[in-house]
């Protein structure tokens, strides 16, 4: 488990998810540590893993309203990726805090990567959110 003291390797591996994505997320640095803190502070838990001492994957999660488990960030440092470090920390988050609870995720619809990791984990498309950006609003506002 993570705690207060993993906050700025957090935000490191949190700003490293952001650009890979990519996301349009503009925070950065101490931002994203302020707003982990708040969210460790509040209602979500996160666990970091280590290979040798080094991070090589976090991931996020708070209870939801019915009981499962809303995974908000999962991350596999880039050094670790294609390893089946992902594969095995799922497995561990799952076994040691998430037992046989439902499990939900977003992952951005541009992430083909992320879908196909996910979908390899037995997880099934559930929903689509949709937005309208911000530009289009204000276009739309100007006629």
């Amino acid at each position: 488990m993570a705690g207060p003291e993993d906050v700025p390797v957090l935000a490191t591996l949190n700003e490293q998810l952001i650009e890979d994505q990519p996301h349009d997320n503009p925070m950065r640095g101490r931002q994203l540590a302020d707003r982990m803190s708040r969210w460790l502070a509040g209602d979500y838990t996160a666990a970091l893993g280590t290979v040798d001492h080094v991070p090589a994957f976090y991931a996020l999660w708070r209870t939801d309203e019915e009981g499962g488990i809303h995974l908000r960030q999962f991350f596999v440092a880039r050094d670790f990726r294609r390893q089946g470090t992902g594969r095995a920390a799922i497995a561990a988050l799952r076994e040691e805090y998430w037992s046989a609870r439902r499990v939900t995720l977003d992952v951005l619809a541009h992430n083909e990567r992320g879908i196909a990791f996910w979908r390899s984990l037995g997880f099934e498309d559930y929903a689509i959110e949709m937005r309208l950006p911000s530009t289009i609003v204000l276009e739309a506002e100007r006629r």
